[in-house]
């Protein structure tokens, strides 16, 4: 038996399945497209509404005032369920979970032959083999697992949503990477864009694919904040032509307590992994990252332009403070190449600027200031300076080039150029390179290094600012129809 509980100011109606209920037919107004309104008042679920599959052209439109929550006795992937829907809109309305309840249990990461779908319970709204899907105006808060989670889809649009207070915990008490959004087993055309993320113990926006699925593509991640946030603001994981644009964030891993230590999932501003070329991150901006501000595991044949990374705090305020930019090559099919690092303001990182390896890149135009807090090597046991026990220079240059990270692929053939780099002692450490590093295959000019401490005061505060909202189509990869 299944129901709908339905309350109206001090009024409850619970609405159980059989012989015609009113459950049973709004049920059955879903599978029958159209716009369907949803009442003002708390909806207590025991199974998740359906949308599918099948179902084409429906509308599902609430209010502020519209609360979708569980049952006690709910049972179920996801509030909502789309399964093979096309053309569905689902606006105004919000999904409240039970993260933060006393009743709430810890989720370990799956094998990673394992779907997130077939995984994570208690998800807010979940897609799986849609296509021409519309996210507009909800808001999610205390959501278990992810607030949308996106499988083998295309053609999906989240706006203007608002994900508060999401996320659960792994048998260690650290974040399983749950509470924002994912996108994920090949979901091609798709879009978030001027939502608010705040208080999310796993990633904000990301994808992720299985080593043999397809990878997730044509995406826009843009316009949206981050505020409080315990793993990534944004990852791109295995995909294809990602544009991550103009989105902003603070306090990017904290709560510390939650960082997922043991299995070395450092905090970034926009992450990286698997296989992911002919993307752009660009015009993104940060401020207090416990960790790197940017991260390109796997990513190659692609552009970083014009972003701003800000931390303010002494080197001890960030236990797991890194690099402006790191490179690394962990998937085995890739090779770190062709990348543009340019017009990128890393400012009071705890270590170097940017580790690169590989070949082909331009690095021109970056601001790398006030580098090396932790002052390496002369902390070297309070603050770990040594990364690499035969390369001592890492972590206490302005950029450095080395010879390896996952896998052996030395710097060659890098152009490094008007690049302005100021901290302790830059001067002397502007830019090493490793013991393998054939510097005659490297080009550096215009560069400007000096010990003093500088800060660009007119660098953004973002304490009281929002993302700007999207202008115009010039970066949109979808346009929706209308459900008539």
């Amino acid at each position: 038996m299944s129901a709908v509980r339905v309350v109206f100011g001090g009024l409850t109606l619970l609405l159980v399945t059989g012989c015609s209920t009113p459950a049973e037919k709004f049920q059955k107004q879903l599978s029958g497209g159209g716009k369907v309104y949803l009442p003002k008042g708390v909806l207590e679920l025991k199974e998740p509404l359906v949308v599918g599959p099948g179902v084409q052209n429906l509308e599902l439109i609430g209010s502020k005032e519209t609360v979708i929550r569980p049952h006690a006795e709910f049972q179920g992937g996801a509030f909502i369920r789309c399964r093979s829907c096309k053309n569905v809109r689902l606006r105004e309305f919000v999904i409240e979970g039970t993260a933060n309840s006393a009743s709430a249990l810890p989720v370990d990461i799956p094998p990673s032959e394992i779907p997130f779908l077939n995984h994570f319970q208690g998800n807010g709204i979940t897609m799986d083999g849609a296509d021409g899907v519309l996210v507009s105006g909800v808001t999610f808060r205390d959501i278990a697992s992810f607030a949308v989670l996106v499988s083998q889809s295309k053609n999906v649009r989240i706006e203007n949503v608002t994900v508060l207070n999401s996320g659960s915990r792994n048998s260690r008490g650290r974040n399983n990477t749950t509470g924002g959004i994912l996108f994920e087993e090949g979901s091609d055309r798709w879009e978030v864009l001027d939502s608010r993320f705040e208080k999310i113990l796993g990633n904000g926006v990301w994808t992720h694919s299985r080593y043999n699925s397809p990878r997730s593509s044509n995406g826009l991640i843009k316009g949206n904040t981050f505020t409080t946030i315990g793993r990534d603001a944004v990852q791109v994981g295995h995909a294809n032509r990602v544009r991550v644009v103009g989105n902003k964030g603070k306090l990017i891993g904290y709560p510390i307590d939650i960082i997922d230590v043991e299995n070395n999932a450092t905090p970034v501003g926009v992450d990286t992994a698997g296989k992911v070329d002919e993307s752009y991150y660009t015009d993104n901006t940060f401020e207090e990252v416990n960790g790197k501000c940017f991260d390109l595991d796997g990513f190659h044949d692609g552009e970083v332009a014009r972003n701003v990374c800000i931390n303010r705090g002494k080197p001890e305020d960030y236990p797991h403070g890194h690099f402006g930019l790191v490179m690394n090559n962990t998937f085995p099919e890739m090779r770190s190449q062709l990348i543009t690092v340019r017009d990128n303001v890393f400012d009071g990182m705890k270590f170097g600027g940017l580790f690169v390896i590989g070949a082909g890149h331009k690095i021109i135009g970056n601001k790398l200031l006030n580098l090396n807090r932790a002052a390496c090597n002369e902390r070297k046991a309070e603050f770990g300076c040594v990364a690499f026990p035969d390369e001592p220079d890492v972590m206490k240059a302005g950029i450095y080039l080395g010879q390896r990270a996952e896998r052996p692929d030395p710097v060659e053939e890098i152009l490094i150029e008007n690049n302005q780099i100021t901290g302790h002692q830059m001067k002397s450490n502007c830019i090493l390179y490793a013991p393998r590093v054939n510097p005659a295959t490297l080009q550096s000019k215009g560069n400007v290094c000096t010990d003093v401490v500088y800060r660009d005061d007119s660098l953004p505060k973002l304490s009281d600012q929002k993302a700007t909202p999207t202008q115009g189509d010039e970066y949109r990869v979808l346009q929706m129809p209308e459900v008539k």
